[in-house]
């Protein structure tokens, strides 16, 4: 088995590497090869332990290569899904949702989930922003419109009867890249931001601001799906013997990674080494993963919630939506153990 690593354009910022997507790949659908995507980041553990434990490889026929490809972007994920660039993904809820509504409910499925939680809300220490009567006039980002933190972040205001400034508020809402959000709240250019980890625990310790709270206090159980594994849903027409055994490859290193927390927690810096020539603190690295609750299940509810909560600032059309079939539920039996981690 061959694994290749795919990297797009390497930007580095303050002590991490964040990648942008990928060019487009010739379109394969041979079995002989599996084209997967994920980030950099530590929410996306499960990719990046799994394949530094070779774990998934060592769950597939010995055929089968591997064809890794990093992003940091969910559109750009669901762009390579319909292009028929990538297999299967490892992304946020956001994305995945108006992937599968804009394609009419044909071309993904969720396979799975890889964490929960793992997102803040982070202000300035003098920014007066614990308090909701003084949003007007402030400025707070998070990613890609329409993303995860976006979502959430702009929830958050309409629940507190505020409006972003395009939508005839006084709260300005900057979707910017994460290494953006640092540079700009290290100038002080911005008041708060909604971003994930590793991104919120660096605004914190490094940058001196305030996590406000966790995003988990926002949900019920305090857990929601922040990271979900899909797959195109040709390729797992295609391919469902190949599917079942990732999925089983993804369960094994979620239980792997909650047995082994410092051994995940070295080996994550050890692929950022590898793969983006810059390691994060020790420091920053522990408390990220603190926060993150890594599990294979999907929490299906928060997914419905999710969409709620997206199609009520209008970004899921105004004619309705439906979510049926978006989960994969082939019975599959996942067998445990840990002989494949070891080494």
């Amino acid at each position: 088995m061959k694994i290749t690593h795919l990297v797009g354009i390497a930007i580095v910022v303050v002590g991490i590497i964040a990648l942008v997507g990928l060019t487009q790949a010739s379109v394969d659908d041979s079995q002989n090869k599996i084209r997967v995507a994920f980030f950099p980041s530590i929410v996306h553990a499960v990719p990046i332990i799994g394949m530094e434990t070779q774990t998934f490889a060592n769950n597939l026929n010995d055929d089968l290569d591997i064809e890794v490809k990093i992003f940091d972007s969910g559109p750009q994920v669901i762009e390579s899904i319909f292009s028929n660039s990538v297999d299967i993904a490892y992304v946020g809820p956001g994305p995945v949702i108006n992937g599968f509504l804009k394609s009419d409910g044909n071309d993904l499925k969720i396979l799975a989930g890889a964490a929960s939680g793992g997102a803040s809300f982070v202000i300035q220490k003098n920014s007066g922003l614990e308090l909701i009567e003084n949003y007007s006039g402030k400025r707070v980002a998070a990613p890609q419109i329409s993303n995860t933190q976006d979502v959430s972040l702009r929830h958050y205001l309409a629940e507190n009867g505020l409006k972003s400034a395009e939508k005839g508020g006084d709260v300005f809402v900057l979707n910017i890249a994460n290494p953006d959000i640092y540079t700009l709240f290290a100038k002080g250019d911005i008041d708060g931001a909604w971003v994930p980890e590793p991104w919120a625990t660096m605004l914190v310790e490094e940058l001196d601001g305030v996590r406000l709270f966790d995003e988990n206090e926002f949900w019920p159980e305090n857990q929601f799906s922040s990271v979900l594994l899909i797959g195109r849903s040709d390729y797992i027409e295609k391919n469902p013997e190949i599917i079942k055994k990732w999925i089983n490859a993804n369960e094994k290193t979620v239980q792997w990674i909650n047995n082994h927390p410092d051994e995940s927690k070295k080996l994550y810096n050890e692929f950022l080494k590898s793969y983006m020539g810059r390691t994060l603190p020790e420091n920053i690295v522990e408390k990220s993963f603190s926060n993150i609750i890594i599990t294979s299940e999907p929490l299906e509810n928060s997914v419905y919630t999710f969409a709620e909560r997206a199609d009520a600032l209008g970004y899921l059309g105004r004619d309705g939506y439906t979510l049926d079939g978006i989960f994969y539920h082939e019975n599959i039996s996942v067998t445990l153990n840990e002989e494949n981690h070891d080494g």
